[in-house]
């Protein structure tokens, strides 16, 4: 159990929605001042509501806003910050801005900038995870500047091999490639968008794992040389190699105790490796023989990483602080941590559902009528406009439940019984997922939407507006009128 600390330090969230929100409680929870961060152009932001001071990061794009290091130190200085929070995406793996920070005597909140350099290039990291005795995918050893030379490591490796970029993430940066065309077609189109997207166009070549899984490892260190792991999570459900659904357990390693120990302690010896001193994530994936390779490290707080928390009974995110500051994490051993019940986690996103493409839009109305045992984290608001700005996820659904078939059907539960008027979502396609044998029996690998195709099956047979009016006839039948 975490020790109750005397708090009083000033966090700044260098970012917004839910996870600025998620970031706010913590810091409040121990005491610290919760400072958010308002743009030009999210004016009504409602995650301040949760926090104890903001202040206006000037600018109206996310380069002269969140990405913008130089004036966040000036607004470190100005407003005597003590410790930043990055939360996920923007700066939270720019090694850069921590190492900026440490040098202006601003605690980062995540790992030491080192672990950031080395886990944020995935030519690099895969390189460490070789050299401490993790298995890798095969492939290059660094980054592959000719097309001629992607040919040859491709030829002797054998199709189907992974175009990616060094310094890829969210997806992007990626090309499947069957044969040598395929890799002649692609090989530039993927350096340009790898350049474009994050600066940088290196690419490598891996082998294509037919119907992986998509497994990652929670892991929690502090300043004191411990490091821990939650369990894993199963996150293959994805779209453009993008995550949809998560859960905790992994179905697919279920009651295999023995495999989820040489998983878990892998990750546990790569942390131990770079010391690692914050919450992390060791991606992995898994063949079909339940053969598993390192795929990344994130250095940041997940998304998903809420259905760890439900499972465990940890908060991730105070953790994260506490080890910042040279805290204790009050947890006596690995074998102290346990995991309970089942978890899974639904990205709610503004996207059409059949094309799954994003669907920006304004919030006119929200409704919630959830099961026991369902989590909401969101920033919703009537009259929240959805724009191409910023990643199209509004809300983050959990349930729990003591078994996975009950968290299922909490689930299904829950995804009814969440109301959003005035834009597109994915809820529908959910609602697909949810019913679908494959993922019911958890089998599933990267694979189920191109094979499952659960898009196709979307029906909405009734609009958002007939539904309020139900909900208003239900309400009107209430009171008698």
């Amino acid at each position: 159990m975490s020790k109750i600390t005397s708090g009083n330090k000033r966090i700044l969230i260098i970012n917004r929605g839910e996870i600025a929100a998620r970031i706010a409680k913590a810091c409040r929870e121990l005491g610290h001042t919760a400072v958010g961060v308002w743009t030009d152009n999210e004016v009504q932001a409602k995650h301040l509501e949760v926090c104890d001071e903001w202040v206006r990061l000037p600018g109206s794009t996310n380069a002269e806003t969140y990405l913008n290091i130089p004036n966040i130190l000036e607004v470190c200085k100005k407003y005597q910050i003590d410790g930043v929070h990055p939360g996920y995406g923007f700066l939270s793996e720019n090694t850069e801005f921590s190492q900026a920070l440490v040098d202006n005597g601003i605690v980062w909140i995540g790992p030491h900038p080192e672990a950031v350099r080395v886990m944020g290039d995935k030519a690099v990291s895969k390189e460490f995870a070789k050299k401490v005795g993790m298995p890798v995918v095969p492939g290059s050893t660094g980054p592959v500047k000719t097309i001629e030379e992607a040919i040859k490591i491709a030829n002797e490796i054998k199709y189907p091999i992974l175009l990616k970029a060094v310094a890829g993430g969210g997806g992007r940066g990626m090309r499947t490639c069957f044969n040598e065309q395929d890799v002649r077609n692609n090989f530039e189109a993927v350096g340009r968008e790898a350049a474009s997207a994050f600066k940088n166009g290196d690419l490598l070549v891996e082998k294509f794992i037919v119907n992986p899984h998509h497994i990652e490892v929670q892991i929690l260190a502090d300043r004191k040389g411990n490091v821990f792991h939650f369990f894993e999570r199963e996150c293959s459900i994805q779209r453009r190699h993008q995550k949809i659904v998560e859960e905790a357990p992994s179905p697919f390693i279920g009651d295999d105790e023995e495999l989820r120990q040489r998983v878990c302690n892998s990750a546990v010896k790569l942390a131990k490796a770079i010391n690692y001193d914050s919450a992390g994530t060791v991606e992995l994936i898994m063949g079909e023989d339940k053969e598993f390779y390192f795929l990344e490290m994130n250095t940041r707080i997940q998304v998903e990483h809420p259905i760890t928390e439900e499972i465990t009974g940890i908060d991730l995110i105070v953790c994260m602080i506490q080890s910042a500051f040279g805290e204790d994490l009050g947890i006596p051993s690995q074998e102290w941590i346990k995991r309970t019940g089942h978890a899974i986690e639904c990205r709610i996103c503004a996207e059409d559902p059949i094309t799954m493409l994003p669907a920006p839009g304004t919030v006119t109305g929200c409704e919630t009528n959830f099961p026991q045992g369902t989590r909401f984290d969101n920033c919703l608001y009537k009259g929240l406009q959805v724009t191409p700005d910023f990643d199209p996820m509004v809300g983050k659904l959990v349930v729990k439940g003591i078994l996975r078939e009950v968290a299922i059907r909490k689930m299904r539960a829950a995804l009814d019984g969440l109301l959003l008027e005035g834009l597109k979502t994915n809820i529908p396609l959910h609602k697909v997922i949810m019913r679908n044998e494959v993922f019911i029996n958890g089998k599933y690998s990267t694979n189920f939407i191109a094979t499952e195709k659960p898009q196709e099956q979307v029906v909405t047979d009734m609009n958002f507006t007939s539904i309020y009016k139900q909900i208003a006839g239900i309400e009107a039948r209430r009171m008698g009128l």
